[in-house]
């Protein structure tokens, strides 16, 4: 069975994208720094030479703080990638099996059995016995890919690509899918590439 999730990611949205309590002050005092800097400048000094130099240090700094700024957030996002297939993983985390995805727009995962079929068969996963005929559905629409529990026995979990934290699916739920990310059919684990 899949565990509780530690942590909500609120419907696969991402969880956290906030910035520190710690980094926010120092950005707000280094915006301070920089408007006192021409304040001064402007109004307090005399001196025109000293007024343009402060000027022109002031705006190079606040230029070159939000390029750093802006190239961190850029760098931060992660590219993402088509999802071409599915690799069922073992407990070392050794690829078994393979289903390419690309072109489809509807699959059905579970176990295929004489009065139906699937399109990812975990028959003969580690885990099968616990793995409901009709557990899950990956469905392609508007250039990705979600995948909804289908009020599976045991559940389906997602973990994030980067993260620890597994989130148990709501039945019926589309929860979107990217590149990397690990899905848990039970105990049963297939990594999204």
């Amino acid at each position: 069975m899949i565990a509780q999730a530690t942590t909500a990611e609120g419907h696969n949205r991402g969880g956290k994208g906030g910035r520190s309590k710690g980094i926010i002050i120092i950005d707000i005092l280094i915006l301070i720094t920089v408007i006192e800097a021409l304040y001064y400048a402007f109004f307090i000094n005399t001196d025109e030479q000293v007024m343009w130099a402060a000027a022109i240090a002031a705006l190079t700094a606040l230029l070159i703080f939000l390029g750093v700024k802006l190239s961190k957030r850029n760098g931060m996002k992660r590219k993402t990638e088509p999802i071409a297939k599915l690799v069922l993983l073992d407990e070392e985390g050794e690829r078994m099996k393979e289903w390419y995805i690309n072109g489809e727009t509807s699959l059905l995962i579970g176990k295929s059995s004489g009065r139906s079929e699937v399109d990812i068969d975990l028959s003969d996963a580690e885990y099968a016995s616990i793995i409901s005929p009709q557990h899950a559905v990956l469905n392609y629409a508007q250039g990705a890919w979600y995948v909804e529990d289908l009020d599976s026995r045991n559940g389906v979990g997602l973990r994030k690509f980067n993260r620890s934290a597994v989130t148990r699916l709501d039945n019926e739920q589309p929860y979107r899918l990217d590149a990397g990310d690990l899905l848990l059919i039970a105990n049963t684990r297939l990594l999204v590439k």
